[in-house]
């Protein structure tokens, strides 16, 4: 039985191109920067806040919510996943990030979706703002599940330091999930 050799150059190159085509469908490549991104989280956030009215409170007792507005994730085989957003602190933004995700394996499609991470410690959000490239681990638990279906947590019940809202698909693509996302600060 002939199994397919797949070399690291080759994931690489297939990981890069993946990249590349996401970050080209609208995550504001080329656009206007700051105002743009900055339209984009005020709009992701009346969105969450109108279908989702729990996450409301969450916010409300959040030291910071990082607001990823689009973020694009394609695959046939080998995946990626690529967006742009601001990190907010009492409703002010302070400093601007880009989302990348790679992964491999049985994969097929195309999707978009928002993400709105809520930082609940002031120790998480300080970890969060001085990591030069902060990745999303197993300690992130979800408010919104995979299906959108509605909020599972609210402050009273969210124990995690950082809740994680996924929601807004468009396309479809299995697994929406953040588990190996990685966030690196940007200049608009």
């Amino acid at each position: 039985m002939n199994t397919p050799n797949f070399s690291r150059r080759g994931f690489t190159l297939g990981a890069l191109a993946t990249v590349s085509v996401t970050a080209a469908c609208g995550n504001g490549i080329g656009s206007r920067g700051a105002d743009t991104i900055d339209a984009r989280v005020d709009a992701t956030l009346a969105e969450m806040y109108r279908s989702y009215p729990n996450t409301r409170n969450l916010a409300d007792k959040a030291n910071g919510l990082l607001v990823m507005p689009l973020v694009t994730k394609a695959g046939f085989g080998f995946g990626g996943a690529y967006g742009r957003g601001a990190l907010r602190v009492n409703d002010v933004t302070v400093d601007y990030y880009s989302t990348t995700q790679l992964s491999g394996g049985l994969q097929i499609g195309a999707q978009q979706y928002a993400h709105v991470l809520f930082f609940l410690t002031e120790e998480a959000l300080t970890s969060f703002r001085q990591s030069p490239g902060w990745a999303v681990g197993g300690d992130v638990e979800y408010v919104i599940s995979d299906q959108g279906d509605g909020v599972k947590a609210d402050s009273t019940t969210a124990l995690a330091p950082v809740q994680a809202a996924v929601f807004g698909r468009a396309g479809l693509l299995i697994g929406a999930t953040l588990q190996g996302t990685k966030y690196n600060r940007i200049i608009p």
